[in-house]
């Protein structure tokens, strides 16, 4: 195949995630954007700038928008925790691996930081809530 002196190939995959990701292990809440289902428990794998990747014990179609709540602690933020809620689009599902964990990634679409980890309130219950999922 001829090129012109100009031209590209097409980016691989790993080209077109320009986005640096962090192995991040974070608790996050998941719940299907615009509904009153319950929130799904689970834990970051690794997030970027406009996504993130986590388990679930069941699958999303493609393109479900979701809700995801996460706290980035005072070690990551270099400051006080921030909590984040933000709205995404799953763009990949992998196969479930052993204990039928199912692999998600999504695009980040939207986010908005939410009130602070310093209201003992929702810090009581966050805890509460990650350490009975556990």
């Amino acid at each position: 195949m001829f090129l012109g002196k100009d031209a590209t190939l097409p980016p691989s995959a790993d080209e077109r995630r320009n986005m640096r990701r962090f192995d991040m292990r974070l608790p996050a809440s998941i719940r299907l954007a615009g509904t009153a289902l319950d929130e799904i428990l689970t834990e970051t794998q690794n997030v970027s700038a406009r996504g993130v990747f986590f388990y679930l014990d069941r699958s999303l179609p493609e393109g479900t928008r979701i809700e995801v709540t996460l706290t980035f602690p005072p070690h990551i933020t270099l400051t006080d925790s921030v909590r984040v809620r933000f709205t995404a689009k799953v763009v990949r599902v992998d196969a479930p691996l052993p204990a039928s964990r199912v692999g998600v990634a999504a695009l980040i679409e939207e986010y908005e930081f939410l009130r602070s980890l310093s209201d003992p309130d929702y810090a009581a219950t966050f805890q509460n809530d990650w350490s009975g999922s556990n």
